[in-house]
């Protein structure tokens, strides 16, 4: 049966329609203005008036068009196919509709997310008369470099029998490939894809685990001092133009993880056009393959519908754990989620909902919460373990961490990295400030060492700031070096070179190696004739070690390097002795 409205008022991308029969909440809607059906979800049902946010620009709509109600939760298509695509938050793919649309996109154009017609070679894994459940295993197909489980659809019933299975061979999405049959004998369908709705999170495994082993970054700031566990959440918020995106690029292209989806949710176009640009170029040093063929880029610019914002951060998070019921290991990168948060603050004032802080709605918190929650690290039926690990970025108007999102999003994240316009000014990179970062895990360095580490940068910011005060003339010569031992720490560590090959991503092993190297230095008493004396030593050490950096590692560079920097400290130590004697 037919469900249909009609339009009786029209607010922005809010549109309210009035209905006779009955409507779904969170349902799809289509508005029919002439040739195009503009699609729309609705948020909010009122008697017989359903309230709908719609995903296209409203502009020419008029009162008593009709709308078209589907029956159907927002949904994305989940199949191989996915990997090295663009789509926007609907899941439309965005290089497809551009040879169908030209430069300008459409209105009303969605087209199939995936492409039905391709063949791919299925292998199964079970026979008939098997018993299954939602989640487990039917066979895979390759894609790229990765097994593509086929699975049982995750809204299906429990208890499912195999009833027929095809054999080994090449098909398309648009073929049955399994029937499976419940208790009752009813049958059920099984293609190489599925649909699942967005915004309910996927369960089909045995248990959530706590998330404990670190994900290796490759940045050492983050693996060393505020750590990120694999399957578990951060968030980078920071000014305009501190570094936010570059980050991101370089732990999407560096972090130990099988495939990585980035969220672009309401960024500026030219930030987004440069990661379109710049991902299909970089080789992955992991499978030295293109970057993109392990990625999925979700499309949403600031110069789209607001609407749109929102589905594209459920529809990254959708998409994330679907691999994982895979057994792999996702890192999902929304930038920004302050741009999600407008585009509900935007929804929430057409609702005429009361506003809580800065005119944010007041279940601000409630949805952060439960976009943050979707991440984990998962125990499959069949014992292996998959992950979803979320970053997302915070864009806060002038840096201000006080201001809703940013605050709301602390009480959820496992890691805090703040991103400081003072730190980035400086060129400092990252721009992360370690004074006011943190995490909750276990980083692999050695907990004492990494607790003496911040001890060092905190002395360090104290007597600068003192500096600034009495002048360096007034600073004791102790405290002055305890000064030139934080700013020597986090030149040489803290700080990367993101332009250079070797600098730009640092191993475990290594890590852990020059830590550990650099702990013994700050830990070294040194004495010193002046001021003067101790600041040419430390500028000494730094510029050695900006070529050990660069050098890669346990290469003749490398150990030639590390002997000169072992020889300069045995000198220093050697003239102190001297000198005492």
């Amino acid at each position: 049966m037919k469900r249909t409205g009609r339009i009786i008022k029209i607010n922005g991308n809010m549109v309210t329609a009035e209905f006779e029969s009955f409507v779904i909440q969170n349902e799809v809607a289509f508005i029919i203005h002439g040739e195009e059906r503009l699609k729309a979800e609705v948020i909010r049902v009122r008697a017989h008036q359903a309230e709908m946010q719609v995903f296209e620009s409203t502009a020419g709509l008029r009162q008593g068009e009709e709308v078209v109600f589907s029956d159907e939760l927002l949904s994305v298509e989940l199949g191989p196919g996915l990997l090295g695509q663009i789509f926007d938050g609907l899941e439309n793919p965005l290089p497809q509709l551009a040879v169908q649309c030209g430069f300008f996109l459409k209105r009303g154009v969605y087209l199939n997310a995936l492409a039905q017609e391709v063949l791919w070679d299925f292998t199964p894994q079970i026979k008939a008369g098997a018993m299954v459940r939602p989640g487990e295993r039917l066979g895979f197909v390759r894609e790229k470099t990765f097994t593509h489980y086929i699975m049982v659809p995750f809204g299906f019933p429990s208890n499912l029998k195999v009833d027929s299975i095809v054999g080994p061979g090449r098909y398309d999405l648009r073929q049955v490939v399994a029937h499976l049959k419940d208790e009752n004998g009813k049958t059920y369908e099984c293609f190489l894809k599925q649909t699942w709705p967005v915004k309910i999170p996927i369960r089909a495994y045995a248990e959530k685990l706590k998330p404990q082993e670190p994900l290796v970054t490759k940045m050492r700031e983050i693996d060393s001092l505020f750590p990120v566990a694999r399957g578990g959440t951060y968030c980078i918020p920071g000014p305009f133009g501190a570094g936010k995106t570059v980050l991101q690029q370089l732990t999407s292209r560096h972090a130990q993880v099988d495939i990585v989806i980035i969220a672009a949710c309401g960024e500026r176009a030219g930030e987004v056009v440069e990661t379109l640009k710049t991902f299909p170029e970089i080789i992955d040093p992991q499978s030295n393959r293109p970057l993109i063929d392990r990625t999925i880029i979700i499309c949403n610019t600031s110069s789209m519908p607001v609407a749109a914002r929102e589905s594209s951060v459920y529809t990254a998070v959708t998409m994330a754990e679907y691999y994982r019921q895979m057994g792999l290991n996702v890192l999902l990168l929304a930038d920004s989620t302050s741009r999600w948060a407008q585009a509900m603050r935007e929804m929430s004032g057409r609702l005429e909902e009361i506003p809580g802080e800065e005119a944010f709605p007041a279940y601000l918190e409630s949805r952060i919460a439960s976009f943050y929650e979707r991440a984990g690290i998962v125990k499959l039926y069949d014992g292996s373990l998959g992950s979803v690990t979320i970053g997302g970025a915070v864009s806060p108007a002038g840096g201000n961490f006080e201001e809703p999102v940013t605050q709301a999003t602390l009480k959820v994240v496992g890691a805090f990295h703040g991103l400081s316009r003072e730190r980035s000014d400086a060129r400092r990179y990252p721009a992360i400030d370690p004074l006011t970062s943190w995490s909750k895990y276990v980083s692999f360095i050695d907990a004492v060492q990494a607790a003496r580490g911040h001890q060092i940068l905190r002395k360090s910011h104290e007597v600068a700031q003192m500096m600034k005060v009495i002048g360096e003339e007034g600073t004791a010569l102790a405290d002055y070096v305890d000064y030139l031992k934080g700013e020597f720490f986090d030149f040489v560590y803290l700080q990367q070179n993101a332009f250079d090959k070797v600098d730009e991503a640092t191993p475990q092993e290594r890590q852990k190696y020059v830590f550990n190297f650099i702990y013994q230095i700050l830990e070294t008493q040194f004495s010193f004739n002046d001021k003067e004396d101790a600041l040419h030593f430390f500028q000494a050490l730094r510029q050695l070690f900006r070529g050990l950096n660069s050098s890669p590692w346990q290469s003749q560079d490398f150990k030639k390097t590390e002997t000169e920097i072992t020889a300069a400290i045995d000198r220093k130590r050697a003239n102190q002795e001297k000198a005492h004697a």
